[in-house]
């Protein structure tokens, strides 16, 4: 029973950091789709803000709180399992 708690918990961990890898690395891939008609119908947006955070430098810190929040979350659970008590007779 340990080991499916442990895959399960090692799943979660990979599976929180590609969600986060996804749902900020979308950001990085988006352009711009022009207007119907060709490049005559619509004039080009003139982009006024500038700067900011690169999309690599979000994967990156979103990839370092899911390791953060895993490598938390096995310590929390080997100092929790090493508190339990357990009886002389087992069932």
């Amino acid at each position: 029973m340990k080991c499916f708690f442990r895959i399960v918990r090692i799943l979660a961990g990979v599976s929180g950091a590609l969600l986060g890898i996804f749902i900020t690395g979308s950001a990085a891939f988006a352009y711009e789709v022009p207007a119907r008609g060709g490049a005559t119908s619509a004039p080009s947006p003139a982009f006024a803000a500038s700067g900011g955070m690169a999309g690599w430098q979000i994967t990156l810190i979103a990839v370092g709180a899911a390791l953060l929040a895993s490598v938390l979350a096995v310590r929390a659970d080997r100092a929790r399992a090493a508190r339990r008590h357990h009886s002389a007779t087992r069932a």
